[in-house]
């Protein structure tokens, strides 16, 4: 088994790239050794404060963000970092060559029952331009990044990366280096599994409505196959298991709040979970469109999510084009 930066150089990686990608692992290793600690380390619970989304940050969400912004920022590399549990960007190098976004924590609301929970990354370029520090640098669309990926923190912690030549897959092992198990990663075309938070269908648009009810419908209705539902209300979770074998997984606009196109955030999740699912052969949409043509208008952008087997998408979005929609696309 190769380890990962002898993997990357092995497949003519940027060394610069390589470098920052094994600068974030070092952020990651430590973040799966405070997990492990778990109770014993007294970091279960909630903190007083919200985050910039009006969340109530866990303690390992405080954490697991300082630690990726000590180790980024202390890198010659990194320009600047955006988080989803900070209000604004914070910048480092000025000739740095790379910004980074991430999700320090996703799923966090599972880990004090010790389900799993991974950090979202996504890396992009400085705009070749003269312009000072700002917000504005990081408003690049999905299709600009160039490397994307996350670290699931499960019974093993595993890297699944890509660096626009594929996804692969990399296991932490008890020496500290990250391991390569999965090489060239491919989502099956068709499927018959679904990931959605059903408590949400009253708040949905007719068309999610209808194509959900003609999933449960099963080989009797319209899609003439059985469908199985799974559901972990944790991005990695989700996204490692469609990686893995295939499924759809949805997070759709809904009513509660029409004035936000979706829950999920472009930039720390939407994006860099788009470009790995369409490096693995899979699709991922808003729905109506591709998540990585958006332009970003506000780093904290949300986004309505529907990614994974290719078929499946296809199929989500026709009923999105039959059906009139409710909202403003």
């Amino acid at each position: 088994m190769q380890l990962l930066s002898a993997y990357l150089k092995h497949h003519d990686t940027d060394n610069e790239l390589v470098e920052l990608i094994e600068i974030l692992m070092v952020a990651c290793k430590e973040i799966a050794l405070q997990l492990r600690e778990g109770a014993l380390a007294g970091i279960h619970g909630t903190t007083e404060d919200t985050n910039i989304q009006g969340e109530t940050q866990k303690k390992l969400d405080v954490i697991s963000n300082d630690i990726l912004k000590e180790v980024l920022l202390g890198n010659r590399l990194v320009r600047g970092v955006a988080s989803e549990e900070e209000d604004d960007p914070v910048f480092g190098y000025p000739e740095g060559r790379f910004l980074v976004t991430f999700d320090p924590l996703d799923g966090s609301s599972n880990i004090d029952i010790n389900v799993s929970v991974g950090t979202i990354f996504s890396i992009l370029e400085v705009p070749d331009t003269d312009a000072p520090d700002s917000v504005d640098l990081f408003l690049q669309p999905g299709r600009k990044q160039v490397a994307s990926g996350y670290v699931l923190y499960g019974p093993s912690a595993v890297l699944a990366l890509t660096t626009g030549q594929g996804v692969n897959m990399f296991t932490l092992a008890h020496t500290g280096d990250f391991l390569l198990t999965r090489e060239n990663v491919q989502i099956p075309h068709a499927t018959k599994e679904f990931a959605i938070n059903m408590s949400n269908h009253r708040h949905w648009e007719p068309a999610m409505r209808n194509y959900v009810g003609d999933l449960l419908a099963g080989s009797e209705g319209p899609r003439e196959k059985n469908y199985n539902m799974r559901w972990i209300a944790s991005m990695v979770a989700e996204v490692h298991r469609v990686l893995t074998r295939g499924g759809i997984f949805t997070y759709p606009w809904d009513s509660r709040d029409p004035r936000k196109p979706g829950k999920l955030r472009l930039m720390y999740e939407g994006n860099p979970m788009s470009l790995l699912i369409e490096q693995a052969g899979g699709l991922s949409t808003t729905c109506y469109t591709n998540i990585m043509d958006i332009e970003p208008q506000n780093i904290h952008q949300r986004v309505a999510v529907a990614l994974g087997s290719r078929e499946e998408v296809e199929s989500l979005m026709q009923y999105h084009q039959d059906t009139p929609s409710i909202i403003q696309q």
